[in-house]
């Protein structure tokens, strides 16, 4: 299917935002403990602000502000600089994004229209220079809490073929593919599989990655 199809089918033209609607309200529901007491530790342990925000790019590529809950602390080194990802991260930090607890704050993305349960995943700003005219199309959509290249290896995946996988959901968005996403997410996240405490351990970045490609042809 089309992207052009999409938009003259029911599920991906407004069944999808009503479903998104009806899980979010009813997790938010279920997860309102579990958020408070969260939110309490983070305040304890790391301080204001509890939720972490990033600029990322959504929906036909517009910017929004993304909510985690903050797991690094702001501590510099001597320059007066950020300390490097790895000891900044704290106990308690590197648990909720093990558990991918830190990502719960990103049902109020959903809840504001920036973001859908499932679809891409909201890369860096940075990154759209180094899309190919193809990838680009994971943009078509509202991106994703998790999608179908998060149960298909997340971060352990090659970049070329993580984007691949974004535009193959968007070409192929159904109701009974999202509700297999949300069940294979559940499951894996609850056996915390495939969950890279520090990404940047497992991967390059897209651009690093892209630079990379360039070098190889040129020789």
């Amino acid at each position: 299917m089309s992207t052009d199809d999409n938009k003259n089918n029911f599920y991906p033209a407004r069944g999808k935002r009503l479903f998104d609607l009806v899980l979010t309200v009813l997790a938010l529901i279920v997860l309102l403990p579990l958020l408070a007491i969260v939110a309490c530790l983070v305040r304890i342990r790391l301080g204001a602000p509890v939720l972490f925000r990033q600029t990322r790019p959504g929906w036909k590529e517009k910017p929004f502000t993304l909510f985690k809950f903050r797991t690094m602390t702001d501590r510099k080194g001597d320059d007066g600089n950020l300390l490097p990802d790895a000891q900044r991260l704290t106990r308690l930090g590197a648990f909720l994004r093990k558990t991918s607890i830190d990502e719960l704050p990103e049902l109020i993305n959903v809840l504001r229209g920036d973001m859908g349960l499932v679809g891409p995943r909201p890369l860096f700003m940075g990154y759209l220079p180094y899309y190919t005219k193809r990838e680009h199309l994971r943009h078509t959509v509202r991106p994703g809490i998790t999608g179908l290249s998060q149960i298909n290896g997340r971060n352990y995946l090659q970049w070329d073929e993580r984007l691949e996988m974004d535009v193959k959901y968007v070409e192929n968005i159904s109701f009974q593919q999202d509700v297999k996403i949300i069940f294979r997410t559940f499951f894996q996240v609850l056996k915390a599989k495939d969950v890279a405490v520090l990404p940047g351990t497992v991967s390059i970045y897209l651009s690093e990655y892209r630079e990379k490609q360039k070098e190889k042809k040129s020789w």
